[in-house]
């Protein structure tokens, strides 16, 4: 094996590779593949992609479910030099083609679903697929061969700048923002993290996140850096978490706090349900301390933490360690806080003119783990900042630094939101709707559900229009976790006292009954 630098990506998974050999790197089902077998794959995949493409493809897409395929490809894209670039089966077709073509990708890695969607995608110009796991006839366009004769002898390596993953965000101008992420950005992150956590081996972690999601990265090359192993989580395991946990003898679990909400809604919420576990980490959405304490209760040989951070600064960058004695007097709105940055950045509070402040204000940061820009630079006006001749990341996130300096989270300055741990720009919903030829205008907003979770709601006016049809557009170009829960008509938007659509009174409607007789 030859001697990977430390800042590529895949160099984690090498690491584990040396640690525990014939350990599971990951399960999915009733398959465990372990190290060397992961690695073989890897090495054969990686070269096929080389052999059967002109030149090296700059990234490669992994449009594959949470499978022995995805998991692989990753490893592949990575081997083979690539920027990896997780795609979704079951996102819109328009979507797909747009990531395929933002992020320049030259080559797919696919299961028999990715190849389907591939094909919706992008029908006469896709490109080069490696789909190994489907059958022979499926898909349309190139397929390469899984040539065992061209595999790499050893993974390439890969430069501090390049990039090791892009993911997309969902973007303001009705199209979703690429977001390049680079080994460099990376070696740090997993430093911080090596040093936090005290992972091993012996860890079994939850893989609750599709690929697609940059908390993925967190369950796989957490897992693999230290040979543990990775489960993906079927959606049936809720079912009964407490039973699927202990047959797995699951230590390290990281989900959504929405993830608590489900478990107490299926009564998997008793107070020491799920005894293996060592870890619980939750990002992607605020987390209530009524939930937190919940949790830990029913995992109470764990370390309970809230992580916090945006896809452009890699994964996560802050984190609060949850004290049951102490943490829940520095809750503010019934919300637990999200912490420290990571050490190696810095961060300011600012306030609606840019100017730095003390104690409450928009979260900016800028360190090592911030990515250099989006894909198209466009996007990049109102994001970044320049202060002190240093570029800084605006987050978007009011937060309020108290007394040791943690910070807690007080909500959004601007029209995003988290829903399910989707990061949800509302003026794409809003953007997506008023290209219904029936509708004139829409406003997007949100409102909390029966259980406590984020939903969104979408006011509209034009001609009334069945809600069922216009949640059949929106799934066309959306997807399916940026769908609206309600569509409500009205004849016109009500304004506030400056003339502008009142958004806080549509909210407070949202939140009301919907009308018998509404739209």
């Amino acid at each position: 094996m030859n001697q990977m630098p430390a800042h590529a990506l895949h160099s984690r998974f090498l690491r584990g590779l040396a640690k525990a050999p014939q350990n599971i790197a990951f399960r999915v089902g009733d398959h465990e593949i372990t190290y060397e077998e992961a690695h073989h794959r890897a090495l054969e995949r990686a070269g096929s992609l080389l052999a059967g493409t002109d030149g090296p493809p700059a990234a490669v897409g992994v449009l594959a479910g949470k499978s022995v395929e995805a998991y692989t490809g990753v490893l592949a894209a990575l081997y083979a030099g690539a920027a990896v670039v997780p795609l979704h089966a079951d996102f819109p077709a328009a979507r797909t083609r747009y990531m395929l073509q933002a992020a320049s990708v030259g080559a797919v890695i696919a299961d028999e679903a990715g190849l389907r969607a591939l094909a919706d995608a992008a029908p006469g110009d896709a490109p080069p697929v490696l789909a190994p796991s489907a059958a022979a006839g499926a898909g349309t366009g190139r397929r390469l061969e899984l040539r065992r004769d061209r595999a790499l002898a050893e993974p390439r390596s890969a430069a501090p700048s390049d990039t090791a993953f892009m993911l997309f965000t969902s973007g303001s101008t009705g199209r979703p923002k690429g977001v390049p992420v680079t080994h460099a950005a990376t070696h740090h992150y997993f430093g911080i993290l090596d040093r936090r956590y005290d992972f091993t081996e012996d860890d079994v972690f939850s893989q609750t996140f599709d690929l697609n999601f940059d908390c993925a990265m967190f369950d796989l090359f957490c897992a693999w850096g230290a040979g543990g192993s990775a489960h993906a989580l079927p959606a049936h395991a809720y079912r009964d978490l407490p039973a699927f946990l202990a047959e797995r003898r699951m230590t390290v679990w990281f989900a959504t706090p929405s993830s608590i909400t489900l478990a107490r809604r299926t009564r998997a919420l008793a107070p020491g349900a799920f005894p293996t576990l060592r870890w619980s980490l939750f990002a992607g959405e605020a987390l209530r301390a009524d939930d937190a304490a919940d949790w830990q209760a029913a995992a109470p040989a764990s370390t309970l933490e809230n992580i916090y951070g945006p896809t452009e600064l890699t994964v996560t960058v802050t984190g609060h360690r949850w004290d049951p004695g102490t943490s829940p007097a520095r809750c503010l709105n019934g919300l637990v806080p999200i912490g420290r940055v990571h050490e190696g950045h810095d961060h300011l509070l600012i306030d609606a003119d840019g100017e730095p402040t003390d104690g409450e204000g928009e979260l900016v940061i800028s360190g090592p783990q911030m990515t250099r820009g989006y894909l198209d630079a466009t996007d990049d006006a109102g994001r970044f900042l320049t202060h002190d001749d240093r570029t800084w990341y605006r987050t978007g996130d009011r937060v309020r630094r108290i007394d040791d300096g943690e910070l807690v989270y007080l909500g959004r300055l601007d029209a995003q939101v988290q829903v399910q741990g989707w990061r949800v720009e509302l003026s794409e919903i809003e953007h997506a709707l008023r290209t219904c030829e029936t509708v004139t205008d829409a406003v997007a907003v949100t409102r909390t559900g029966a259980d406590g979770t984020t939903e969104l709601v979408v006011f509209h006016t034009g001609t009334p229009t069945p809600p069922a049809v216009l949640a059949r557009l929106l799934g066309g170009v959306l997807p399916k976790g940026m769908l609206p829960r309600a569509y409500r008509h009205l004849a016109e938007f009500p304004l506030n006292s400056n003339r502008k659509i009142d958004r806080r009174r549509l909210a407070e409607e949202a939140a009301l009954p919907a009308p018998s007789a509404a739209a």
